[in-house]
């Protein structure tokens, strides 16, 4: 079976610092756990980018810092931002998509990655609005669920 490549934006990374005592972000912690053992399995391959660098370094906690450039050193593509992502972002900025989420939209459209996992309800919704999308926008939670589904496609 094919490795699923994987892309997970900044609030991704950041849910285990989150609030554990709100159910949705425990869920979500987990997924993102299970997700990280799929990577370290092989059965994932985690794609990041320069956008995620970035916003990390902008992060004033210096554990938080640490933990996503430990778990970021564990992909297997970067990707950086260019003229065409920028471009890219630009026009889903136009269709209401904030400016960095469209940076993490782009850059994962720019490599035809498989999954762009966040924890934003709203760029879910506003992605999933558009015509012409090329990805598959999700949470972690509905990821892992999905996982079992899409292992079983791949068996049959």
């Amino acid at each position: 079976m094919t490795p699923v490549r994987i892309y997970l934006d900044t609030s991704v990374y950041n849910r285990p610092f989150d609030d554990q005592q709100q159910p949705r972000i425990w869920l979500e912690t987990m997924a993102f756990s299970v997700i990280l053992q799929m990577i370290e399995a092989g059965e994932g391959v985690l794609v990041t980018s320069s956008v995620v660098a970035y916003e990390t370094s902008k992060n004033p906690h210096t554990e938080r810092r640490a933990w996503v450039g430990r778990i970021s050193a564990l992909a297997g593509e970067f990707v950086t931002v260019n003229p065409t992502i920028r471009q890219r972002a630009t026009v889903l900025e136009g269709l209401g998509i904030k400016a960095l989420d469209a940076l993490h939209v782009a850059c994962a459209e720019s490599v035809s990655v498989d999954f762009l996992l966040t924890c934003d309800d709203r760029l879910i919704r506003r992605y999933g609005q558009l015509r012409d999308t090329k990805l598959n926008v999700t949470d972690p939670m509905t990821f892992v669920r999905d996982s079992d589904d899409r292992k079983m496609e791949a068996v049959q």
